[in-house]
C-alpha cells in the first residue's frame, strides 16, 4: 500500500513557506503523493463548519506551487467539486498542472454538498450524479481527442482544438469521491478509483471497497485495478473516540496509527494519505502557524514509510 500525505492547505499551516517546505520533505522521505482539497466558502456562521474549512487555499493553484518544488511525489486534489468549475476550464487547469509536473497529477471529482457554494456557482443540486457523468465525458474528449467535440444534457463541448494535451495519456488518471452506493458504483463504473472522505467509517470501509469492485468487474473492468484511496485523518497522540466508545483508526500513538494503516491494506486500500489538515492543532486558522508547523513536521518525520 503506498503512503501520502496531506500538503499544508487549511489553517494556521498553510503559508507558501510550509507548502514548499513539506512537499519537498515529504518527498525526500519517500511519501508517494502529496494531496490537497478544494473549498470555495463557508456559512458566514463559520461555527457551523470544521475549523479545517474556514481557510483553504485553491487545490489546483497550491499542487502547482506544491509541483515547482518537486520531482517525484505524485500530486492529487481530493477533491474537486465538479458542478463549481467547468469542464473546459479544469480540463485546461488538469492538462497544465500535468504538463508542468511531468505527469504527476490525479484528479479527484466530487459532486458537492454545501449548499452555499452551489447557490454562488449558479449551479442546481439537483441530479448530481448524471452531471458527474456528462462531466467525465466532456472531460474524457478534451484531452484525449484531436478534435474535442461532446453534446450532453449539462455540458457542450463545441467542435475545437484543446493544447497542450496533458503528458498522460489519455489524460490524468480520474478518481470519484463519494459515500451512497450509486457514487460507489460510479466510481468503480468510470473512474481509475475511488476516494474516501474525512467522516468516512473506516471500521465499514470494506464494505464500500466491495461495492466499488463490483461495480467495475460488472463495467469489464479488473477490479484488483481499480483504486481505492484514503484520506487519513489522523489524531497523533490522543485516542479519539467513536460514539460506542471504541478507539478511532489513526488515532493515538505512531505504532497504533501504522498496524490501523498495515489493517487498511489488508482490507484493499491501495493509498492511504495521512492529511494533518483535519487536526485541529495543525489545520485550525485560531492556533499559531509556529505551534501547527511544529506538530505537523514531527508527524511527518515520525509516520515516513
Amino acid at each position: 500500500m503506498k503512503i501520502g500525505f496531506g500538503a499544508p492547505v487549511a489553517g494556521a499551516w498553510a503559508s507558501p513557506e510550509n507548502l514548499g517546505y513539506f512537499a519537498g520533505r515529504a518527498e525526500e522521505l519517500g511519501y508517494d503523493s502529496l494531496w490537497a482539497f478544494h473549498r470555495l466558502l463557508i456559512p458566514a456562521d463559520k461555527s457551523k463548519m470544521a475549523p479545517v474549512y474556514h481557510s483553504v487555499l485553491d487545490p489546483i493553484g497550491a499542487l502547482t506551487f506544491a509541483a515547482a518544488r518537486t520531482s517525484r511525489i505524485r500530486l492529487g486534489v481530493a477533491l474537486v467539486n465538479l458542478p463549481f468549475v467547468s469542464p473546459a476550464y479544469l480540463a485546461k487547469q488538469a492538462a497544465t498542472l500535468d504538463v508542468l509536473s511531468g505527469g504527476r497529477f490525479d484528479l479527484g471529482l466530487g459532486t458537492g454538498w454545501q449548499s452555499e457554494e452551489f447557490v454562488a456557482s449558479g449551479v442546481s443540486m439537483e441530479r448530481r450524479g448524471a452531471r458527474a457523468e456528462d462531466f467525465l465525458a466532456a472531460l474524457h474528449t478534451l484531452w484525449a481527442d484531436e478534435v474535442s467535440s461532446y453534446d450532453g444534457e449539462f455540458y457542450t463541448v463545441p467542435p475545437s482544438r484543446m493544447a497542450p494535451k496533458p503528458v498522460r495519456k489519455p489524460g490524468p488518471p480520474v478518481l470519484l469521491g463519494g459515500a451512497v452506493d450509486a457514487a460507489l458504483k460510479r466510481a468503480g463504473r468510470l473512474a481509475a478509483g475511488w476516494m474516501s472522505r474525512s467522516a468516512t467509517d473506516l471500521t465499514k470501509i470494506h464494505e464500500q471497497i466491495g461495492i466499488v469492485r463490483d461495480a467495475a468487474e460488472e463495467a469489464g473492468k479488473d477490479p484488483d485495478a481499480v483504486r481505492v484511496v484514503v484520506r487519513g485523518v489522523v489524531r497523533a497522540g490522543q485516542e479519539a473516540r467513536d460514539d460506542s466508545g471504541e478507539r478511532k483508526r489513526l488515532s493515538g500513538s505512531y505504532e497504533q496509527i501504522r498496524e490501523d494503516a498495515a489493517w487498511l491494506g489488508e482490507l484493499g486500500v491501495t493509498e492511504l494519505y495521512y492529511d494533518l489538515n483535519w487536526d485541529p492543532l495543525v489545520g485550525s486558522p485560531d492556533v499559531t502557524t509556529e505551534s501547527a508547523t511544529e506538530r505537523a513536521k514531527e508527524i511527518l518525520e515520525a509516520l515516513a514509510p
